[in-house]
């Protein structure tokens, strides 16, 4: 089978190593241009475009995957069939009609909900204890496309987007092989979804990641690990942007003013929420490394009834 791949970030790396392992003919792939970052601003180079490099597949970087050049290369590599995997721009009808089998999407959920660019946050923002991964014919909607197969995943309690998103692209990998071959052989029926039932996944902002001391401790909790690693749930302390890496919540009822300090001692600094307690466990002060957040309590001197904000 003759593919086109499309994806740019870390998610999409195992699905193209397992299509390529697997002896599929990879006609070209597709990913987001380097962009710039860090202070140096130096171009980082996608996770996709630094895989496709290594195994030598033609490789196209576009500004805007539609342009007409893009659309006439794709027509010329042929494919049966395009991948697509978290790729960050939707492809138009131009693109979606040139495959026989159409074009295939990795989806990080179990649509349809959270259809959108960041469903793997949103299910850890809202405590979800399971998700999955879905493959989906692509139409010109978002995540609106007939879905073909279903694999669901449980969130284990201490799973940030980070682990998640490894274990959903290893699941996502095994998927894409089977569905290829079924689809290509007409096993496959493609199901419509449930419009009722779509919930959405809009992509998040930085100011999304700050803490608000107001919310349940559970829900900053949540937080913590729907931003980890990127961008870092954050917090202002004594004038100071400082992330926080882990947490935990407290069952005790916490009388106070949310955001003020109730207890430091070597598990962490506990801050009084909404509702409950939440452990500040590990944290990281702009410009310096992560660490404990008792060791950070400590060089910060940080005092038992003063108030984070």
């Amino acid at each position: 089978m003759r593919i086109v791949y499309v994806g740019t970030p870390e998610f999409a790396v195992a699905p193209l190593r397992a299509l390529y392992d697997a002896g599929c003919d990879i006609a070209g792939v597709i990913s987001q241009p380097d962009r710039p970052k860090g202070r140096g601003r130096q171009p980082e180079v996608t996770p996709v475009a630094a895989v496709s490099r290594e195994l030598g597949l033609a490789l196209l970087q576009p500004e805007k995957v539609n342009e007409p050049a893009v659309v006439e290369q794709v027509r010329e590599w042929a494919p049966d069939a395009i991948v697509v995997a978290a790729f960050g721009q939707i492809l138009r009808r131009p693109l979606l009609e040139i495959p026989r089998l159409g074009c295939v999407n990795i989806h990080a959920s179990l649509l349809p909900h959270y259809r959108g660019g960041s469903p793997v946050q949103h299910a850890l923002l809202n405590g979800d204890s399971v998700t999955g991964v879905t493959t989906m014919l692509m139409d010109p909607g978002m995540d609106t496309g007939p879905m073909l197969l279903q694999q669901p995943v449980p969130i284990e309690p201490d799973d940030t987007a980070g682990t998640l998103l490894d274990r959903l692209s290893r699941v996502g990998a095994d998927l894409i092989l089977q569905t290829l071959p079924a689809l290509d052989a007409g096993h496959l029926e493609p199901v419509p979804q449930d419009a009722s039932r779509a919930t959405y996944a809009p992509n998040l902002t930085r100011e999304d990641a700050r803490v608000d001391w107001g919310h349940t401790a559970e829900r900053i909790r949540n937080q913590v690990r729907a931003f980890n690693p990127k961008p870092g749930a954050w917090a202002v302390w004594g004038g100071r942007e400082v992330k926080v890496w882990r947490a935990g919540t407290d069952d005790r009822p916490a009388e106070a003013t949310p955001g003020e300090v109730l207890e430091v001692s070597p598990r962490g600094v506990r801050v009084a929420t909404g509702e409950g307690s939440l452990w500040l466990v590990e944290v990281q002060e702009a410009g310096k490394a992560r660490m404990p957040a008792a060791a950070f309590a400590r060089g910060a001197r940080v005092r038992v009834g003063e108030r984070l904000g």
